[in-house]
């Protein structure tokens, strides 16, 4: 028997972190916060708002002959995320790398089921079995992009609201992940962190949920924080600062 005692490891290093939110909410632009050398697979083509911002965030490019490549594919996403993920570079790269983004993976999601439908019979509508594969696929990626070792992974997908039923019979509506709901509870259950993203309508302030609740799907391995401005979001180092009890506005928007 080979053991390895807790004490020996590092909780806050190599975290898997999912960051949800509404469209247009600053997913994308919170890349900038990340500490390192950070490489993104822009799904979404929004990797655009990220201009200018720093030479240490990097773009993955699709060899097509030219110097600088090409974007992901949005038509062929089956087969762009074939090449990105048996590419040795992306494999290896916690070498060189301290962080991986895969922005975002609910646009991955309606994508492939084009793709799917325009290889069904009517070359629109999807088939019955596109459900069952798209499940299994789902968590083939996102089981393989974990598996890339030595690194930082956030996965980022919009927002949608779920309804969930207590034992006594009482329902309620949540947040979470727009991720099909098959889907979804493997997909929640390997990350480390699970934050919802909010804008503060008052001061446009931008900050995450990181505690979750019955209206909220959010967790936190990492450290004992249950909010965070979007600015220390990923600073997981830190020791634990003294936090005031949340208010109501506080959970709507962190700042």
């Amino acid at each position: 028997m080979i053991t390895k005692s807790a004490m020996s490891f590092r909780k806050n290093k190599d975290w898997k972190m999912i960051l949800y939110a509404k469209a247009g909410q600053g997913k994308t632009t919170s890349i900038k916060y990340l500490k390192g050398k950070t490489l993104v697979l822009d799904l979404d083509n929004s990797f655009k708002v990220l201009e200018g911002v720093s030479d240490s965030i990097q773009q993955y490019r699709f060899d097509n002959g030219t110097p600088e490549g090409r974007e992901f594919d949005r038509t062929n996403p089956i087969e762009d995320l074939n090449t990105f993920l048996s590419d040795e570079d992306v494999q290896g790269m916690g070498k060189d790398w301290d962080n991986l983004v895969i922005d975002n993976v609910s646009s991955l999601e309606k994508d492939w089921f084009v793709e799917k439908g325009r290889s069904s019979h009517n070359k629109i509508s999807n088939e019955i079995q596109d459900y069952s594969q798209w499940m299994n696929y789902f968590a083939r990626v996102i089981t393989s992009i974990y598996m890339i070792p030595n690194v930082n992974i956030l996965i980022t997908a919009w927002e949608k609201k779920i309804e969930n039923e207590l034992e006594s019979g009482q329902t309620f509506s949540q947040y979470a992940p727009d991720i099909r709901d098959k889907s979804l509870n493997g997909f929640l259950g390997l990350a480390d962190v699970v934050a919802r993203l909010v804008v503060n309508p008052k001061t446009s302030g931008r900050g995450a949920i990181l505690e979750g609740d019955n209206t909220v799907y959010a967790k936190n391995r990492l450290d004992e924080r249950t909010v965070a401005p979007i600015e220390e979001l990923f600073n997981f180092d830190n020791k634990k600062t003294e936090e005031k009890p949340k208010t109501k506005q506080e959970k709507e928007g962190t700042k």
